[in-house]
C-alpha cells in the first residue's frame, strides 16, 4: 500500500496520514484560512532527503509532473488539494 504523511501545524490543517494501494488516485487536502502567501506551495519529503517542491498556484488548478496529478486551491485561497494520479510506493513520502 502507498502511504502519505502530511504535516498538521497551527496554520495548516491536513489528516495526519493517508492510505491507498498502489496505481489508486489519492487526494491530499489542506486547509489555510490563517495564510496570507500570495501563492499555495506543495512539497513533499522522501525519506533520508530534503523537502522537494512539488507544485506552486495562486487559484484554480496546475498539472504537477512529479508525482503525476494537479494542485488545485481554491478562489478563496483558505484550502488547497494535493491530487496524486497514480501513486507508487516510491511516492510514500511526508507532503507538506
Amino acid at each position: 500500500s502507498f502511504s502519505a504523511v502530511t504535516a498538521d501545524t497551527d496554520r495548516v490543517q491536513q489528516r495526519p496520514r493517508t492510505e491507498t494501494t498502489e496505481g489508486i488516485g489519492l487526494n491530499l487536502t489542506c486547509l489555510h484560512p490563517k495564510i496570507t502567501a500570495d501563492s499555495t506551495h506543495s512539497y513533499r519529503q522522501l525519506p533520508g532527503q530534503a523537502p522537494q517542491l512539488v507544485a506552486m498556484a495562486v487559484r484554480g488548478t496546475k498539472p504537477v509532473l512529479e508525482p503525476e496529478g494537479t494542485l488545485s486551491v481554491s478562489a478563496d485561497r483558505q484550502s488547497s488539494a494535493l491530487w496524486l494520479e497514480r501513486p507508487r510506493i516510491g511516492d510514500a513520502a511526508v507532503y507538506y
